[in-house]
Order: structure tokens, then sequence, then C-alpha cells
């Protein structure tokens, strides 16, 4: 009785055996290629999502077309583990080849055989033709389509880049990623950059030179056509390579400070103070004040830069001598709730809608809780936020007859918008006339160029404690540096801001300005713009 039962369970594990060895004969043997026809659909190296991207190009004032980002193929090499005879050997050749480590590439292939590896992409074409001697069992060679950015470093920051889903990041490529991404038939749109390619060049140039000089953290050059809106030139410093962007350690590279970086203008800003009064005909460029050197705000005293005395000035003077007291003058002339309304006016509290991924805007909640103080100190620029692309488009108005334009990248994305007013044209004529008398008589007198009218306004700002990261309330030591200037003045072509974190000068004057010069006097002779006078 009990021999029995032992053959019965005896009897059903052989039984059970054999159904699975039989079921494995199938799946292995008899069904092999198309199991493993499977496998291979299965475990695809690469998604080529850049295949049917559209490209995107920049020009020159000849209209040449430069690439900057296009679809490549390229080679890269993956093992079929289950393939692989020797795979201590196969390791240490695929070391030698592709210089990678050899521990590294035998772990890979020892991994779950079912499965294949990626062991390198973007091969160089010597490493393509060593693989294709060597002819290794169980390692291919594939094609992927990637996207790869001719240009490297150059417009980093404008251009972004495609991730490892295929997908824009950051700048254009982020902006415009609806569009850009194309579908198995059908290749996506191609766009073309308001960039002009040799502007673009001289800025960055300009701006790697000048830090090697400066010392400074980081600068943006942004040049914008007044009347249109179309970007020419941003440049940005530090800048990256985004077909190395997975190399890059700190992610805040990545970040266009144009669009994305805040920063208190400084004097700059008067300008803006200066119009709104202008517009009130709450003064003029003539109006007399007395400055004494310091201003009391409540329990504050505010006081001129280096702590000058300036004594009877006009408002152009107070422009020219970037007198702080002057501007505070300006602002109680207006009153709180008019200098408010036209800050909102001028764009201060709302995103430009320029055509980059994720621009950002500051609501300055802490300067609209309505202090005394901060409308003192926000009249010269201080205690107040905002991007260097918001400064622009307020320069804008005062270079476009006191209309607003929307600042764009992309041809033929200018929008049917209408162009709002801030200012009358008699503003701005007037304000233009007295920027044009800060660069003759003023701060920023190293603007100038023979035979043209050049209107600009310096600004060198304190930066906060807490824009460093750091928990207090007042100001460092550091400074952003900055200068705003558009030729000819009268009939602008071209507006340029020079934004410069913590050079090692004083003030704009000997760091912003000179750079601007040399900018402004290269379009001039780029664009061979005619002089205003002999």
């Amino acid at each position: 009785m009990r021999n029995w039962r032992i053959n019965l369970v005896l009897t059903f594990i052989i039984l059970f055996g054999a159904a699975i060895i039989g079921r494995l004969v199938f799946l292995q043997i008899l069904n092999h290629d198309f199991y493993k026809a499977l496998a291979r659909g299965q475990q695809q190296i690469v998604k080529e999502t850049t295949k049917n991207r559209g490209e995107i190009f920049l020009k020159d004032k000849e209209d040449n077309l430069y690439p900057l980002a296009i679809n490549k193929n390229w080679p890269l090499v993956y093992s079929c583990p289950q393939e692989i005879e020797n795979k201590e050997e196969t390791s240490q050749i695929l070391s030698q080849i592709l210089d990678l480590d050899k521990d590294v590439i035998l772990e890979k292939i020892k991994r779950d055989e079912r499965f294949y590896q990626l062991l390198k992409n973007k091969l160089s074409l010597e490493e393509e033709a060593r693989l294709k001697k060597e002819n290794l069992p169980g390692i291919y060679l594939k094609e992927e389509t990637l996207r790869y950015y001719l240009q490297e470093a150059f417009a980093s920051q404008i251009i972004g880049f495609v991730g490892g889903e295929g997908k824009g990041q950051y700048g254009i490529e982020g902006y415009y990623n609806d569009i850009l991404e194309g579908t198995k038939r059908e290749k996506g749109t191609d766009l073309i950059l308001t960039l002009d390619y040799n502007i673009q060049f001289e800025a960055e140039r300009l701006l790697e030179a000048y830090q090697e000089r400066l010392d400074f953290k980081e600068g943006q050059i942004l040049v914008i056509n007044p009347k249109s809106g179309r970007v020419k030139a941003l440049a940005h410093f530090p800048n990256f390579n985004p077909n190395l962007y997975s190399e890059v350690e700190d992610m805040e590279i990545f970040q266009n400070g144009a669009i994305q970086k805040f920063f208190e203008p400084g004097s700059v800003f008067k300008s803006i103070t200066m119009a709104a009064a202008l517009e009130e005909e709450k003064i003029s460029p003539q109006t007399l004040y007395e400055d004494k050197g310091y201003v009391k705000i409540g329990q504050d005293i505010v006081r001129n830069y280096g702590e000058n005395v300036w004594g009877w000035r006009s408002m152009t003077e107070v422009l020219e001598k970037s007198i702080n007291t002057g501007a505070i003058f300006i602002e109680q002339q207006l009153g709180h709730e008019l200098f408010l309304s036209y800050i909102e006016k001028f764009g201060f509290f709302q995103p430009t809608g320029i055509d980059l991924q994720e621009e950002f805007f500051s609501a300055n909640l802490e300067f609209k809780k309505g202090y005394e103080i901060n409308f003192a100190t926000a009249s010269f620029g201080q205690g107040i936020a905002m991007t260097p692309i918001q400064l622009v488009r307020a320069y804008c108005v005062i270079a476009n007859g006191g209309k607003m334009i929307k600042p764009h990248l992309v041809e033929g994305m200018e929008g049917t918008e209408r162009m709002e007013d801030v200012i009358s044209p008699k503003t701005a004529f007037q304000l233009t006339a007295m920027l044009v008398s800060v660069v003759k008589n003023g701060f920023a007198k190293g603007a100038q160029i023979p035979g043209y009218y050049i209107a600009g306004k310096t600004g060198t700002a304190q930066v906060p404690w807490s824009a460093l990261g750091i928990d207090k309330s007042d100001y460092s030591d550091e400074t952003v540096q900055t200068f705003v200037g558009f030729a000819p003045a009268f009939d602008p072509k071209f507006l340029i801001l020079i934004k410069l974190n913590n050079p090692k000068t004083r003030t704009a004057e000997y760091s912003a300005v000179p750079i601007f010069q040399q900018l402004a006097k290269y379009i001039i002779d780029y664009w061979q713009i005619p002089p205003d006078y002999e």
C-alpha cells in the first residue's frame, strides 16, 4: 500500500517535469526565432524620437542660413549577452576600443540574458571601424537619430536641448516642442530665429573677453529691434554644450538669466520713474531740485552714491549724475498710487510673453506692501525685482515712441496684438533727449560713438543678502552693473542691454558701458547705419 502511494507521487513528478521540458523545447527550439524577434522589439535600444523633428536655423544680414539644431544619424553599440562566448575577453577588447572601464562593460554583459545592453552611443568613426573589424560575437552596431547642435555652446541658453525622452527642454526646444516634434510619417516644422549670427557671435565673444578682465560671476547681453521686438542677440555667460547636457553637474546653467533670474536694476530704473512724471506733467526736463545729499524717510535716511551732495540740479542732471534723492523727489511729485500704476503699465508685474520656455516674473509682493521706504528706494531701482527682458521691454517703450512691443525669437511668430501706448510720443522724445545728455555729459560718456546720438543709462545696484541665499534683510557688497542704450537715438535700429553680476569694478561706467560701446560700434558698422551728424 505504501509503495503504491510513492509510485503515484513519482509518476506525477515525472509527468509535470516532462510538461515543463516540452514547453521549454517549444519556446526555445521550435519557436526560437519568433520569440527572439519579439524580444528584440520589446528591448528596443533606441527610441528614434528626433528622427522627424523640425530643425532650427538662424541668419545673418545677407539671409545666409546657419543650422543650430539638426537631426543626425549616429552609430551605437549594444550587446546580446546570451550570444557572447567569452565575456571576460570581450569586455577587455571593448574596453580598449570604447575607452570604457572593463568592469563596467563586464557587469552589463553579465546581466539577465533576456535583455540587450546599450554599451555606448555617439560612436566615433574610428570606434565604429574597429568594432566592425573585430566582429565580436554578441556585439552589434546600430544607427540612431539624435539631436545634434552644430554650433555647440553657441546660443545654448536660447536653444535649450532635447532630453532623453525626445522632448524639448528649456529655450526654443522646450517652448516650441509641440510644433518641432514630428510623427513617424511627417516631419515637424523647421524654425528660423530672429537672431543675427554675427551679432550673436560678437556678443558672446565680448562677454567671454570681458569676463577674463572683470571676473564677473554671470552676464547677459541682449540686442533687440525696439520697434519690432525681434531679438538679434541674447548672449549668456556661463553657457554649456547642449550635445553634452547629461554631463552638466550644476543644472542652474541651463537657466536663461535674461528670462528666469531676478535682479534689482539700480539706477537704470530712474528712466522709468522719470517717464511717469514727465507723462503726468509733474515735472519737465528743466525742473530744478535742490539736493542736500540725503532724504529722511521715517526713521530711514537715504543717501546718494558716494554720499555726494549735488545742490541745485535739473531733472536732466538727475539722470546725468544719477542722483538717488532726485529720483525720490520725482516719485513724491507723482504720488505712490500713480507711481505704482506706471510700473504696472511698463509691464514689470507681468511676463513679456517672449517665446522661450518658462519665463519667470516677480509679483514684487514686498514692494507692493506700500511702505514709504519701499516707494522711495524703488524710485532709483532698489527693492524692486525684475528680469532683464522685462527691463529691455520697458526701455523699448521709450525707444519706440511710447508703444510697448512683444519681444520674440522666431520669425513668423510676431503675433497680431496691437502695440499698447504706455507714454505719449512727446514724453518718449523728451526722455530720449535726456538720455542722450546722459551719454554726452554724464556717467555714460564711454558709450559715445562719433557721428551718432546714443541714448542710455547706467545702473549699479547692491545685491540683497537674500538673493545670495543668506538670511539677512539688508544688502551685501556685491553689485549688479547694467547699461541700457539705443541708437541712433531718435530713430533707433537697435537697443542693447549689458548686465554683469559682481564685476571687479566700482560701477557700470567702467564695466557695462565699454562693452556696450564696442558692440554698438560693431552693429553700426555691420549694418552700415548712416551717421546722425558729421
